[in-house]
């Protein structure tokens, strides 16, 4: 037996013959072949598993195994084949299209479908139908166009949405109409209104009706200037002031911005209670439609002297104002003898010619009086014939006529004049309301 020295620290080791290994087979078995189980003549056994025979530390044959709870690796994918994209869509032939079906500018849809039409030949685009239906619609809508300007269709349909907007705006009553309003308040802007027989409650009845001058929207201010034109026909239809109820006043319905660019022009003036929700009963109307013609006379006389006492300076003393009160003075006394010549020069009914001789009588009286006061040289003088004319004509003084011609009875406008003592004395009149 030898003993080889130990290998001194650094030296390398020299070959060595190899030991042989470990059997880790159990007892009675054979080892393994590094080499994986061999067949018959040595070769190797292809029914085993590729794996089983594989030493500790060798690579393995497919990579290096993914560990537990990783995501695996994805490489590139390989295409199925080749790809080409969808051909595009012309977008003349989509505007085409649209333009067609919404008959707007029937002649840019049929120019933009011609167009689709050559590119689509000539670059292979997709949209052919497209372009037809479009170019087909937009036709038939350039050849009505053309037909409905040629034949003068549009202006007349043009003024039926013109008429149809002012019925909307309710400008298309007429005198004598009565009717109710959509909002129930007339002193708003009216939207809708719908026409009912006078004789139930109703909101309001139209007393007359007129054009304003054509050109550019003037404005609400001259507008509503222009419609104070509807004081005079009030008295055209309205003949009787005394006839009118109390709550009742006057109101216009006149052209807004938007109904005047649609050709509006007409002012409506009606009648309306002045209380709130208050209506009308029965129509207001008292010319010569339903008065006879003393009645008439009589009313055309007395509008005479109103629309002269209607005409006092704004300035309530005379102080403050002596020459405006002398015209105003010398108006009323030009009225007086105009209005007593007429009630004299006609013919009226037995039962009426007292009445009227007397009234006349005091007119003739009043016209005096109001001269003097026209000639006054200080408020003194003047005070002194105008109490005394004023007097002499106040409301009550024409009862007994009016009650001789089946006329109303109440004076409108209670205390707008100041009687004085020596006012005639019957009790159906209320005291200093004005003719």
């Amino acid at each position: 037996m030898s003993i080889s020295p130990a290998p001194e620290p650094g030296e390398p080791e020299g070959p060595s013959e190899p030991s042989p290994q470990p059997s880790d087979a159990p007892p009675g078995e054979a080892r393994r072949d590094p080499q994986g189980p061999q067949g018959p003549y040595g070769a190797p056994d292809p029914s085993a598993s590729p794996t089983a025979a594989i030493p500790y530390g060798s690579p393995h044959p497919y990579g290096t195994p993914t560990p537990y709870g990783s995501p695996a690796p994805y490489g590139p994918h390989t295409p199925y084949g080749p790809y080409a994209p969808p051909t595009p869509v012309n977008p003349f032939a989509v505007a085409s299209l649209i333009t067609g079906i919404l008959c707007c500018l029937p002649g840019a849809g049929l120019l933009l479908g011609l167009v689709a039409l050559l590119q689509i030949r000539k670059r292979g685009q997709r949209g052919r139908a497209a372009a037809v239906v479009g170019s087909t619609l937009s036709g038939v809508g350039l050849a009505l166009a053309v037909l409905l300007l040629t034949t003068g269709a549009t202006g007349w349909m043009w003024q039926n949405v013109k008429d149809g907007v002012r019925e909307g705006a309710n400008l298309s009553l007429a005198k004598g109409d009565c009717f109710d309003s959509d909002s129930g308040d007339l002193e708003d802007a009216v939207h809708g209104v719908r026409t009912v027989p006078c004789e139930g409650a109703h909101e309001g009845e139209v007393f007359g009706t007129f054009t304003l001058k054509d050109g550019p929207y003037p404005g609400e201010a001259a507008v509503r200037d222009a419609a104070e034109r509807c004081v005079d026909l009030r008295r055209f239809y309205a003949m009787d002031d005394w006839a009118v109820p109390r709550d009742v006043d006057a109101f216009h319905l006149t052209p807004s911005k938007e109904t005047w660019a649609l050709g509006d022009r007409t002012v409506t003036c009606v009648f309306s209670s002045v209380t709130e929700h208050g209506t009308l009963t029965g129509s207001l109307r008292a010319d010569q439609t339903t008065l006879d013609d003393h009645q008439v006379a009589f009313l055309d006389a007395a509008h005479v002297l109103d629309a002269a006492m209607d005409t006092a300076p704004d300035a309530t003393y005379v102080e403050d104002d002596l020459p405006g009160h002398k015209a105003w003075a010398r108006r009323v006394s030009t009225a007086l003898a105009t209005s007593g010549s007429a009630l004299r020069a006609h013919p009226w009914p037995a039962t009426a010619r007292a009445p009227l001789a007397e009234l006349t009588a005091r007119m003739d009286k009043a016209r005096a009086l109001w001269e003097k006061a026209a000639r006054a040289t200080d408020a003194d003088a003047f005070y002194v014939p105008y109490d005394a004319g004023l007097t002499l004509i106040e409301p009550r003084t024409t009862v007994p006529a009016r009650k001789a011609l089946k006329l109303a009875t109440t004076p409108p406008d209670p205390g707008a004049f100041d009687g004085g003592d020596d006012a005639a004395d019957d009790d159906t009149a209320d005291d200093g309301a004005k003719v």
